[in-house]
């Protein structure tokens, strides 16, 4: 099964889904490709823009994972950062709600595009909500109770604790963010195992 991991960043959705698996993993930052072919070595690595790579290649994957750029549609950005810490506001980046539309009339493999609980009001409603994230998807991913993620006060012991990845050894500018950036490994398990199996591919929207 050919599997994309699209934004991979280090591979908290992709921790838990073993070695059965052909995973092709796209992320553009160099540094952070390095560390997820560290710990994922039998993976494809490619350092390239996700949102083109998918455009491009879309056909060739029987199950993509898309997890574009959240921090512009985050509500902590815009109700703490914006708001009492004078970070500048940005426009919502479109990236996500184009590779939703996009996936849901091109793509005949399964596919599920990941992002974070939003400021407003969802363009698309979401498949489903599993913890802090937001999943869109064409196969049902049945609501399940995670553990109470306190991800934004945990520093960095805690979310290497959290995630199970020590990057000690590795100098990234901000490490904290990196990890904040991972999906929670049993929630990228839960929608993989929903993908996999048994539950029948459908129209959600």
């Amino acid at each position: 099964m050919r599997i994309l991991n699209a934004y991979s960043g280090i591979g908290g959705n992709r921790k838990p889904w073993g070695n059965k698996y052909q995973v092709t993993a796209i992320e553009n930052d160099p540094d952070i490709a390095k560390i997820y072919s560290d710990l994922f070595p039998k993976d494809k690595v490619i350092v390239a823009d996700a949102h083109q790579y998918i455009l491009e290649h879309y056909k060739e994957f029987d199950f993509i994972w898309s997890s574009p750029p959240c921090q512009s549609h985050s509500s902590f950005r815009k109700n703490i950062c914006v708001r009492y810490r004078g970070t500048e506001p940005v426009y919502p980046d479109m990236t996500l709600y184009q590779e939703i539309l996009f996936l849901q009339h091109h793509a005949d493999c399964k596919w599920v595009v990941e992002n974070v609980k939003p400021y407003y009001k969802t363009l698309i409603g979401p498949s489903v909500i599993l913890q802090r994230h937001l999943f869109w998807s064409n196969f049902e991913i049945p609501i399940r109770e995670f553990k109470k993620d306190n991800i934004r006060t945990a520093q960095i012991p805690d979310l290497q604790e959290k995630y199970g990845f020590d990057l000690s050894n590795y100098k990234l500018k901000n490490k904290r963010q990196v990890l904040r950036n991972c999906v929670e490994p049993e929630v990228g398990k839960h929608v993989l195992d929903c993908a996999m199996g048994k539950q029948k591919q459908k129209n959600l929207f």
